[in-house]
């Protein structure tokens, strides 16, 4: 069943909503439904998304945009994520710490700087993850249909060079080469989210100054290790061709099949 279809509460508050206020419905494969005063649209890559991060994977702003910075601030920025069926980002560290809320069956592969390892914590819907500033990690749709996620990052908007540092990109600012825009950037090229594989595009940008990230807590910030960064996110990248993106077990895929028939009930009124 699309998301529109599952619209019809939306449809019959649409007329009633006072002007500004905006009504979205998540749907649980994956779609989303809008509503103002206008009226009720399903939003797509077309028009209202954004590229995240990597080829085939969307974003939509709902707190700030991809301009967000510490020079340009709005604080935080919140955003509709839409990850692709069976796909993963392409590991990478934030300059800010970050909140992820999964309405699907996701997972989050970690690197654990103390015990020296990659770790894998699986997600069901309804949880949130923080990831604190800098820490390497990726992100991984264990479904077979689009997953939408909310994330909250705090200052720093998709276009920012440290929105998420790749290995790539730590490689370079480890050897002092130019520095170039992220795969967050607008136009840049990037993998395919389940490859796992770096792609940063090599437009030339001002040399960016070595640990220009804050000092934090992980260790990474002013004297940054990004050699020790992009070895860390090589090895996430590593489990990721090992692990794959994982896979949901019989009773998450029964759940997921509940959840459909629970939306299209509520969605029938």
């Amino acid at each position: 069943m699309s998301g529109i279809s599952q619209g019809a509460p939306l449809r019959l508050l649409a007329g009633r909503l006072p002007g500004g206020v905006d009504l979205y419905l998540l749907g649980p494969d994956g779609g989303i439904v809008f509503a103002d005063r206008e009226g009720v649209r399903e939003l797509g890559p077309e028009r209202e998304f954004l590229r995240f991060i990597d080829d085939g994977q969307f974003a939509h702003y709902l707190v700030g945009d991809a301009k967000t910075s510490p020079e340009r601030p709005s604080n935080a920025t919140v955003k509709l994520g839409v990850v692709g069926p069976r796909s993963a980002f392409t590991p990478h560290a934030h300059g800010g710490e970050h909140f992820v809320l999964s309405l699907g069956h996701a997972a989050c592969g970690l690197y654990d700087a103390v015990r020296g390892e990659v770790t894998e914590v699986p997600l069901s819907p309804g949880m949130m993850i923080r990831i604190p500033e800098m820490m390497p990690h990726s992100f991984a749709n264990r479904g077979s249909v689009p997953l939408t996620i909310l994330a909250a990052n705090t200052g720093y908007g998709i276009d920012h060079e440290d929105y998420a540092i790749t290995a790539g990109e730590a490689e370079r600012r480890a050897t002092g080469v130019s520095v170039s825009p992220l795969i967050g950037a607008s136009g840049a090229s990037g993998a395919s989210g389940a490859s796992g594989a770096s792609g940063a595009s090599g437009a030339d940008e001002p040399d960016a100054p070595p640990g220009s990230v804050a000092l934090t807590a992980t260790g990474y910030g002013t004297g940054t290790d990004y050699h020790a960064l992009a070895a860390e996110l090589r090895a996430i990248e590593d489990a990721q061709r090992i692990r794959g993106v994982g896979a949901t077990t019989v009773r998450e895929r029964l759940a997921a099949r509940l959840r459909r028939v629970a939306g299209a009930l509520e969605g029938s009124r």
